[in-house]
This record gives structure tokens, sequence and C-alpha cells, in this order.
């Protein structure tokens, strides 16, 4: 590859600090082994002076794999790892740290269940959900380093929150184990204190160079920083556009900063996009333009070929998957693989119709995410049972799932047969006869639901039971969103559409089950498939094509991103799905989502004409 000329400054700078824009597609992987190469070849630095950090394993294991075709054995002294790779060797030097000090994911599953058996008022449903989020926000608190007594959990009282995370930290420290984001918090406070062990890696590490910058919190810099001095050698490589995991702490902030808190940085910009043809990057550029906290870049297609972005308007989500499956089939017959293929959406909860539009229409695909199975979620569970039991069962079991959902104040003791006898139960409550009236509801409840379609029956559930009025009082007792529990119930109705009876309703959930857990076991050795993908781990992949669909507010922006840093955050990452693709893109709005009239994204808008200056 020959090297233009923003990459060869970028490759023969040698000391003090750098900032490259990297824009998507523009070689930056490329940049930094030839760079480090220069760093031996030219200026005589000993590899083992030099140290190259990237965000992934993956990402250090392909840069090293790169820079050994390039360098053979002569660059052999240079380290390649991630952040927390790096930071455990110092660990491993200071404090005899090994790989059995750091607790696995199942321990630390396994330990927050035990944590969390404590807690007899605690109200949750999913416990691997709510263990999930429980966590996300501990790492929070530890890479922003914030003061615990100053935190509030958005997923359980304060003082519980502040107990949990306290009892975390001492069973971590009674079992000698740490957690990945403790490798930061110990790392950071080790150089700050032990200024001697601070010059040692100082010395080691003379020149730093950062893949995927705009990734970094707050607690990576800080280190960063701290082994960089007193030369400041840190080559940082990255695009400000593309910083999508604020969720995890990282802020383009630290990037833009970059320059102020380094006076004398250099800075260069990529601005050759090898990737996408021109049409695309004209978009995206548009697109992006619209945000106000970035560096101002202008990135140029190094394609001729020029295809233009398609737009599509559909009734409803199973239209808009039926175009998708009808456009993969006319391209394929045309000479195109199915690796050639992605389509990106913005949460793993939107593809299961596409996903059952593929399956049947045999068209192999793997997910990027675990998609969840709406079929096996608390609320499909209930409905589940309701038509298990217009089907007849007497089950104790069944009718404990929903006998209160909604609120009919029977008892569990009233239940003690293993098979329920509706008469001997309403006897139970003869000193009560107002619950032994709602008991007689039920029966009836029943009796009308198993002589309606699948669709009629939950219609009847919702509306004539009261199940939507179990669930927003449901979500206010235990402080959840009843917008999403609405959301899963809206889908799961409309997935009952077209099936004429249960039978048939089972048989097919039960097929798409059953090949659900087979992609996902096999997501590893399939091959020749479409991709899908969220925008979030859709980042560092590319394709012939990308599909992205439901580009509708309140989706794309999501509708829980409110502040303008949010409204940004979206933006960088539709803006990092558009770049995915190399010659077609395709951006798909629905006018109805989940059976509610719902606007195109403003984002379509903005991808046809950029911002105007001084806006």
């Amino acid at each position: 590859m020959k090297e233009n000329t923003s990459q060869q400054k970028a490759i023969l700078h040698k000391d003090g600090p750098m900032l490259v824009l990297a824009g998507p597609g523009s070689g930056k992987t490329y940049t930094i082994t030839k760079r480090t190469q220069k760093l031996i070849t030219k200026y005589n630095v000993n590899p083992a002076r030099i140290l190259v950090i990237t965000f992934t394993k993956a990402a250090a294991l392909e840069m090293r794999a790169r820079f050994k075709k390039l360098m053979g054995d002569e660059g052999a002294g240079v380290t390649f790892g991630t952040f927390h790779a790096i930071y455990f060797t110092i660990l491993k030097y200071a404090y005899h740290y090994k790989a059995s000090n750091i607790i696995t994911e199942e321990e630390r599953y396994n330990l927050m269940r035990q944590i969390l058996a404590r807690y007899k008022d605690l109200q949750y449903d999913d416990v691997s959900e709510f263990i999930k989020d429980i966590y996300s926000e501990i790492s929070e608190i530890k890479n922003q380093r914030l003061d615990i007594e100053h935190f509030y959990s958005s997923h359980c009282g304060e003082e519980i929150f502040r107990d949990i995370y306290k009892n975390y930290q001492e069973t971590l420290i009674q079992n000698k184990k740490i957690d990945f984001d403790d490798m930061l918090s110990i790392t950071y406070e080790l150089l700050d204190q032990r200024k001697d062990i601070l010059a040692a890696w100082q010395r080691r590490y003379q020149y730093i160079l950062v893949d995927e910058f705009q990734d970094i919190n707050q607690i990576q810099y800080d280190i960063l920083k701290m082994l960089a001095l007193p030369e400041n050698n840190l080559f940082i490589v990255g695009d400000d556009d593309q910083s999508i995991y604020r969720f995890r702490g990282s802020k383009p902030e630290i990037m833009l900063n970059f320059p102020k808190e380094f006076k004398d940085a250099k800075q260069v910009l990529l601005d050759r996009n090898y990737r996408c043809q021109k049409a695309v990057v004209q978009a995206s550029c548009n697109l992006i333009s619209h945000n106000k906290e970035r560096f101002e870049k202008k990135i140029i297609a190094n394609k001729d070929k020029t295809a233009e972005v398609e737009y599509g308007l559909f009734k409803n989500q199973r239209e808009e998957s039926l175009k998708v499956v009808a456009t993969i089939q006319e391209g394929l017959k045309n000479g195109k693989e199915l690796n050639d293929y992605a389509v990106l959406f913005r949460t793993n909860r939107q593809p299961r119709l596409l996903m059952e539009k593929l399956m049947e229409y045999n068209l192999p695909f793997k997910t990027k995410d675990n998609v969840p199975n709406l079929y096996n979620h608390w609320i499909a569970r209930d409905i589940f049972t309701y038509i298990r039991l217009a089907q007849g069962s007497r089950d104790r079991a069944d009718f404990l799932q929903i006998m209160n959902r909604p609120k009919r104040y029977i008892s569990r003791d009233s239940l003690q047969d293993k098979i329920v006898d509706m008469g001997k139960w309403q006897v139970f409550y003869r000193a009560q006869p107002w619950i032994a009236e709602r008991i007689d509801r039920l029966e009836y409840d029943i009796d009308v639901l198993g002589k309606m379609r699948p669709y009629a029956a939950i219609n009847y559930i919702r509306n004539g039971i009261g199940y939507d009025e179990f669930l927003k009082e449901y979500a206010e007792y235990r402080k959840m969103n009843v917008e999403e529990l609405i959301e899963t119930l809206d889908e799961l109705h409309q997935a009952a559409k077209g099936y004429k009876t249960f039978k048939e309703w089972k048989e097919h959930i039960e097929e798409y089950t059953k090949e659900l857990i087979e992609i996902s076991s096999k997501k590893n050795e399939i091959k020749d498939a479409i991709t899908l993908a969220t925008l979030h781990s859709s980042k560092g992949l590319e394709f012939d094509t990308v599909f992205i669909v439901d580009v509708n507010e309140g989706v794309m922006p999501y509708k829980k991103a409110v502040l303008q840093q949010d409204i940004e955050e979206e933006r960088r990452m539709f803006y990092v799905g558009m770049t995915r693709a190399e010659n077609e893109l395709y951006l798909y709005s629905v006018k109805n989502f989940n059976n509610k009239e719902n606007d195109v994204s403003r984002f379509i808008k903005e991808t046809k004409k950029a911002a105007s200056k001084g806006k």
C-alpha cells in the first residue's frame, strides 16, 4: 500500500505527543504498525521500549501479526496488549498476582447471587438482568473513581446498593480476587503512591501508541498519562465521531481535550476513506456534521465507484423484513455471497421478526450479540400460562403463576393439591365470597380464552382480564420502566398474528427457539451467513452491503436519549453503522413500530443535508 501524505506525516513522527484523527476505513492499523516500524528502523529505538495498546485482545493479536509480517523477528521486543493486560502485568510484578486471582464471569455471577439472596425484600424479575445492571453500576464507580456515598443506583435503594457494593468488595478481598475494574483502580493507586515503581515502568516504555483512543475511560487515561511522563511520547489514534461507549465510561471529551492538555501536540487527519464508496462517505459526513462536540473533518472517498444510498419506508417490520429478504435473494442470484450482507439495528430485541423470516426463507445468518428469546420473557410465560389453562391444564403451578396477575387477593395456601379442583377452591373461600367470585370469574375467563385464536386471546388477557393494568401497577411498585414491559407485551401480541390455533403458534415457537439455540451455540463456526448485529457490535466490521433497519424516532435515536450529549452519542452510533458499508447501504424506516405509529428518524433527513456552518 502506498502511503498518502497524512499517513506519512503520522508514520514519520518521532518525539512528543501526536493526535491522529483516523476516520472510518482510513488505514489506522497500517499507520500504527508502520510508525512502530519506523521508530525501530529509522530512529533506532529499542523495540523493548515501545508499547502498543489496543482495546480488545483480537485487535492486539491482529496488530502483532501485521507487525511481525512487516518486521519479522527484528521487532520481537515490542509489547502489544490491551489496557487490562498491560496494567495486570504491572500488578503481577508489584503484587505477584496470577491469572487465578482474576475472578471469572461464572464466579462473579455466583458471588452476586449469594449476596442478593441476603436481601429478602429486594424485588426483581430476571436475576441475570439485575446482576448485569448492578455490575454495570459497580464498574461505573470504579472506572470513574466515584465516591460510593454520592452514587445513586437506578436499580435499587441507595442503602441496599452501598451494602451490596461493600459485600462484593469484601468478599473479593477475602478470597484474594480482583475483577477487571480493580485492575485499573489498583494500578492507579500503585503508580500514584509508589513513584519508584512508576519510574521503572516509565523507563521501560518510552514510546506509547494507543489504538481506538476515543474508547478510553478516565482511569485508563490517568494511568496512561502517568506512564508517558516525562517525555510524553504519546501517539494516540482514534476518531471522536466513533466514540459510542459512554455507558462503559468512555467519553469523546477526553480525546477532544487532548490538544488542550498537551499544548505541544502535533495533529494529523487521516482523511481518506479506503472502505466506503462516495455516496456512503457523503451521506455519513452529512449526518455527523450535525454533532457540535467534535473535531471538524473533511473525509474523502478513495473509491471512484458510487451507488446512491437507498431509503425505504414500510408499513411495518413485517414488510421491512420481507424487503430485506427479497433484496438479499436478488443479490445472491447476481453472484453475491451471504457473507457480503449485514443487517444492523439499535437494540438486540429488534430482529426477532427478521430472524423468523430468514429462517422461513432458508437464509443462514449469524448474530454478533446474544439475541434474547421473546418467548422466554416472564411476560410471555404469564401469557402462555393463561393459554395452557384455557387448553385444559389444571396444574397448581400454572394457577400459582397467574392467579394474582392481575391482583385477585388469592392466597397460595388456598391451593394445596397438585391438580386444582375449581369447585373445591371456591369452597375454601366460602367465608370470603368476594374472593370466591373472583375464582369463578377466572374460570369464566379461562373458558372464554379457549374459544379464541391466539391474537384475540392475548387481546382478551390484556383488556378483558386486565393484564395491562397489572403491568402498570407492577412497574410502579418495583420502580421499573412500564413502557418497556408494555413494548414486550405488544411485540408478543403482534407475534401471535396470523396463527389460527395455539397448537400452530406453539409449533412455530418451538422451531424458532430450537434454531436460536443452535445459532447461538455455533455462532463462531458459521462461516457463510448474513451477519445480524447491533450498531454497537458492528464497530470494526465491514461488509459489501449493509441494511440499517427501523430508522425511526424512539429507536434511532433511542427513546432514552434526551440530553444533547446522548443524542450526539446516538448520531455517532448511526454514523458507525453507515460506515460499515463498502458499496451498498440501505436505510429502512417503518410507519408502524410495535403496533404504534412512529415517525421516520431525524437521522434520515440529516444524511441528505449537512449542518449549516455555525449552526
